[in-house]
């Protein structure tokens, strides 16, 4: 009897354990095998002539093949806007932050700045659109960030080279 019991504890434990790693393993895998769709959002030609800054967006941690980002950014007087090019790896709450330091390489290099959130990313790839609110003044955030805002993760910054007429 007591075999038996040790045996059925054994198989209960076993089916918790397999079934908690098959539910970690599917988050994990879902954004892979059921992708969301690609943005494509566009931009109007009276922002395109105000253009202020642009950037790309890096991946900062390359030893980290989960957290990656890529693509052109550009920023207008109203508008930060993500190329069609913009890709990051998918995951939870990510948002994107106007952020007033450079050079942003890791999640502690966010410090205690005082960031501008735009808005939650709407996909992780293709161009999205995301309104400045007004009083902000673009000179004083050289740098984008996509944050994970779950997990307080850098996810993927661009530093800014703004044009002439803006410095």
């Amino acid at each position: 009897m007591r075999r038996f019991l040790r045996g059925f504890l054994l198989f209960v434990f076993g089916g918790l354990l397999g079934t908690a790693f098959g539910v970690g393993l599917g988050f994990f895998l879902f954004p892979f095998v059921f992708p969301p769709p690609v943005a494509n959002e566009t931009i109007t030609e009276t922002d395109r002539s105000a253009l202020i800054a642009s950037g790309a967006f890096i991946h900062a941690n390359p030893s980290d093949p989960i957290h990656y980002g890529k693509g052109k950014v550009s920023v207008y007087e109203r508008t930060v806007f993500l190329e069609p090019d913009f890709e990051v790896g998918p995951g939870p709450a990510y948002h994107v932050y106007l952020v007033p330091k450079t050079d942003i390489r890791s999640s502690g290099d966010l410090g205690n700045a005082m960031f501008v959130d735009l808005g939650r990313l709407r996909a992780f790839k293709g161009s999205q659109r995301y309104e400045i609110p007004a009083g902000v003044t673009l000179a004083q955030f050289p740098s984008i960030i996509i944050w994970c805002e779950r997990f307080g993760v850098l996810i993927s910054p661009a530093d800014l080279s703004f044009t002439s007429k803006t410095r």
